[in-house]
């Protein structure tokens, strides 16, 4: 069982960047991927970006280029550096880790919409709110 918890949420205007981050309480032994994922008013929860214990990152499409993510397996952080905001981006943005992803599916979850798989740990999410 882990449980994360996010920070880093705010309000910024079009354009704007943002970083988020995630501090998860178990230390693992390694062999699961983590991921931000976002929900907006009245849209199903959908994935964001992820990260495999390698580092190896994957992302939705209308975030590539604008997103980051990057991960600490020493400190159990994951962080998430938005840059180039757009309204579009705005909802609540939560952490989550499937702890039993074979190698090479984390990708899986970069085009996460709402069911499917073995995500766990979700937090109370942090807000981002983006402002035109």
């Amino acid at each position: 069982q882990v449980e994360l918890l996010e920070s880093g949420g705010g309000s910024v205007q079009s354009g704007g960047s943002l970083t988020l981050s995630c501090v998860a309480s178990l230390r693992t032994r390694g062999g699961y991927c983590m991921g931000w994922f976002r929900q907006a008013p009245g849209k199903e929860r959908e994935g964001v970006a992820v990260v495999d214990i390698n580092g190896t990152p994957s992302y939705a499409d209308s975030v590539k280029g604008r997103f980051t993510i990057s991960r600490d397996n020493a400190k159990n952080t994951l962080v998430l550096q938005m840059n180039t905001l757009s309204p579009e981006d705005t909802a609540m943005y939560y952490c989550a880790a499937d702890l039993s992803a074979p190698p090479g599916t984390c990708a899986w979850y970069s085009g996460y919409h709402g069911t499917g798989g073995n995500l766990e740990g979700w937090g109370q999410g942090t807000q981002v709110t983006v402002s035109s």
